[in-house]
């Protein structure tokens, strides 16, 4: 099967320097609509979407290579190695930054820099450490979406997206959420709640702007300050922001962090 059938490749921009773009859970390639036009003039832009998400071919989801984010890792330098014209700068939300951040260990020459919308290399609380949630609560959370994942989609996602002002936003979301295979969508938010990456944060030495929301339901301001002193080349900018998803709620200021993050 074509690499660009699988992920649902699309290519665009004038630039010499390739931008790839890796989404976060439950949605795709579109969720970046926002940022993409500010950039296309001074970089070649590559949009796919992660394996059983979007328009992804379903057909190509293994739960054994999927059972851990190494599987999307590997896909994302397959895509590179076919794709990219040289190193690339890599820009993520969400499960997303951590899947670039394994590529960018596994595969370092493919990489320029890293930009990470959201990150979190660990969403439970563990000692000092605070993910922003319990083990009770992660557990609470998969049962939920065991039990009915388009009620918990329905739910779930305008809180997410925030952007109380903006009601289409959390609308958007939802449709993108319920548009999964649930039993995919189910798998891939296992794998995504209970992965633990902290241990690898030390070996990523590529220069980093890691994006934190003010006010993040998901990923809490000390994460970013977790990640922020563990990663040894990274620069911390916090958005003023409500919510999960600011290239779409507040994707003006992400576009003025990451100008003045590649310009520098």
């Amino acid at each position: 099967m074509s690499i660009h059938k699988r992920h649902n490749i699309h290519v665009l921009g004038r630039g010499d320097v390739d931008m790839i773009f890796a989404h976060g859970f439950g949605c795709d390639q579109n969720m970046w609509r926002e940022l993409t036009g500010a950039f296309e003039d001074r970089y070649r832009i590559i949009l796919y979407d992660l394996a059983g998400l979007g328009g992804s071919d379903l057909s190509a989801y293994d739960r054994e290579k999927y059972d851990s984010l190494e599987g999307h890792a590997r896909d994302l330098v397959e895509i590179l190695e076919e794709v990219a014209t040289g190193p690339a700068v890599f820009v993520g939300h969400s499960v997303g930054t951590m899947i670039g951040l394994l590529a960018g260990i596994a595969a370092p020459e493919r990489f320029r820099e890293h930009i990470m919308i959201g990150p979190s290399p660990c969403y439970v609380n563990d000692g000092d450490y605070v993910g922003g949630f319990t083990r009770a609560d992660v557990e609470s959370l998969l049962d939920a979406l065991d039990s009915n994942y388009l009620g918990w989609a329905s739910a779930m996602a305008p809180t997410i997206m925030g952007a109380p002002d903006r009601p289409e936003l959390g609308e958007e979301l939802t449709s993108r959420f319920c548009r999964n295979d649930p039993d995919i969508a189910k798998h891939f938010a296992r794998v995504t709640f209970l992965t633990d990456s902290r241990a690898d944060l030390p070996k990523h030495t590529a220069r980093s702007l890691i994006l934190q929301c003010s006010d993040d339901v998901i990923a809490p301001r000390s994460v970013g300050v977790y990640l922020h002193r563990a990663l040894p080349n990274s620069t911390l900018r916090v958005i003023d922001n409500l919510g999960h998803c600011p290239h779409l709620s507040a994707p003006e200021a992400i576009v003025d962090a990451m100008r003045e993050f590649l310009q520098a």
